[in-house]
């Protein structure tokens, strides 16, 4: 019994892989992405097919393809719609062409492009939250102390863009 959807039988085997191995690939290529790319399901059986289909290079290695394509969410979904355009050259007697349009298809099926895309989005949202309260903190004016007066408070920008000192406070023309 197949680990994913993909039989031999759906494959033609080329001279170097037998219809097996194409079965393989594709079942690992996709429970690698049901699995959120997870870098224990990234093997190097894995790496060497998938950089050789889909229009991919390979990269000085195994760490550096994960690293570009699979450590971030914005990185998955661009991984998946380069995937889903690829148009898949060649005859399957020669190369992985059959695999690739079947993988193609499954992807389509299970909207895998939306998915990985709303997971991007809600990366993005949560990091731009992030660097949101740590400005908040940094700029947001704090509420001034019981009895302090205006001379004792620091100049503060004013929505103009330009600095308001307080009235009291003396104004420096020169330093020299």
């Amino acid at each position: 019994m197949p680990k994913g959807p993909f039989l031999p039988s759906a494959f033609v085997s080329t001279k170097f892989s037998s219809t097996a191995d194409k079965a393989d690939f594709g079942n690992a290529l996709l429970h690698f992405l049901e699995a959120n790319c997870s870098q224990e399901l990234f093997t190097k059986r894995l790496y060497n097919r998938l950089s050789m289909t889909f229009g991919h290079i390979a990269h000085y290695d195994r760490a550096g393809f994960y690293d570009t394509w699979f450590t971030r969410a914005r990185h998955k979904a661009a991984f998946i719609e380069k995937t889903l355009r690829w148009p898949c050259h060649g005859d399957p007697e020669y190369t992985f062409s059959d695999v690739e349009h079947a993988i193609q298809r499954v992807m389509r099926e299970r909207n895998y492009l939306a998915r990985f895309e709303l997971r991007a989005a809600d990366e993005l949202r949560t990091a731009e939250l992030k660097d949101l309260e740590r400005l908040e903190a940094k700029y947001r004016a704090q509420r001034p102390l019981e009895g302090a007066t205006a001379a004792n408070e620091l100049a503060t920008p004013t929505m103009s863009g330009t600095v308001s000192t307080p009235p009291e406070a003396p104004i420096q023309i020169s330093l020299f």
